[in-house]
């Protein structure tokens, strides 16, 4: 019987964006469930997760990030400038939750197709959509609700294919390793990779889970969003077997409209708004071994620390991947 053990770790504050696809199934679902909850109350069990289920933390996140324009300028600049070197155009945000990313990109011209398996996260990406729909950008925008396992089915076949191919924020993280070989995962990214076409991108990222499991908290920096709302993030791991095989992070906002908050000024408890949720721990030269397993040789692969090259940054917060297709002779 395999044995489990639940450690709490360290609180820190800091970000996530997130948002999207989580399972959990069978074996390690249940034990996992068993030592500690792993998503907000009112979360369905059954199936395929979504951690977003509960509408608790689509509304939470909404606060969080506010302004749809305060993405960092370095996010912003990093991503447009980078697709646009590349010569692309179509772009496929395969965990757009609230639409924030998709709808940067619609703003900066790209055509985008935009999906997420939370019905939770994307209402408030057709309602963005709704509402904008007499900008040409806008009522051309594809929102649609999607499996990673069963991505390419979703999408008709993924047609011809897009330019590039988004999965940021931390959302890869969300899909866990049921079975302990890494099926869903791989599966998944291989529908990411047929989802790109030749000469084109595939961006993915995952929190730095090295510095999380060998040190045992968050890093607190935030990359993706100027927001002044995250109070507090609690970590906890879950060991099966020895193994680190789920972390846990519980997130503190404070909800209030209040923006000028100082040390004179605390923050009221009732203020504070908790949801959990949970991700699996990709190390970073295991994730490089996946992708390069997932794509042709010749594809060329790039990994920058929060939007800078590797050897500008020590510890980053995130890994972005960078994976380039060999375009056709």
């Amino acid at each position: 019987m395999a044995a489990a053990l639940y450690l709490p770790r360290h609180a820190t504050p800091r970000q996530s964006p997130a948002a999207r696809l989580a399972s959990h199934s069978a074996a390690s679902s249940d034990m996992a469930d068993s030592v500690f909850h792993t998503r907000t109350q009112g979360t369905p069990a059954e199936g395929l997760r979504d951690q977003y289920a509960d509408g608790k933390a689509a509304r939470v996140w909404e606060v969080f990030i506010g302004d749809k324009n305060s993405r960092t300028r370095h996010y912003r600049n990093f991503l447009v400038g980078l697709l646009r070197r590349n010569n692309c155009r179509t772009v496929l945000d395969v965990a757009c939750g609230t639409g924030i990313d998709s709808i940067m990109l619609l703003e900066e011209g790209f055509k985008v197709t935009s999906v997420d398996a939370s019905d939770k996260m994307l209402k408030h990406a057709l309602k963005s959509r709704w509402e904008r729909r007499r900008e040409k950008a806008f009522d051309e925008w594809v929102i649609e609700e999607a499996n990673w396992l069963t991505l390419t089915e979703d999408l008709g076949g993924a047609a011809d294919g897009f330019d590039a191919v988004l999965c940021l924020g931390n959302s890869f993280a969300h899909m866990p390793d049921p079975t302990g070989d890494q099926h869903d995962i791989r599966l998944a990214l291989r529908n990411f990779r047929q989802c790109v076409k030749p000469g084109g991108l595939l961006l993915i990222d995952h929190r730095n889970y090295d510095h999380i499991l060998d040190l045992g908290y968050t890093p607190s920096k935030c990359i993706y969003y100027n927001s002044q709302h995250m109070t507090d993030i609690v970590t906890s791991v879950l060991y099966v077997n020895g193994r680190p095989s789920l972390v846990t992070l519980d997130y503190m906002i404070d909800i209030s409209e209040r923006r000028d908050k100082s040390a004179d000024d605390p923050i009221s408890e009732d203020s504070i708004s908790q949801f959990r949720l949970s991700y699996y721990p990709h190390r970073l030269e295991a994730f490089k071994d996946m992708l390069r397993e997932t794509f042709c040789p010749l594809t060329r692969h790039t990994i920058y620390g929060d939007f800078k090259p590797l050897d500008e940054i020590e510890d980053p917060a995130f890994y972005i991947h960078v994976m380039q297709t060999p375009r056709l002779s």
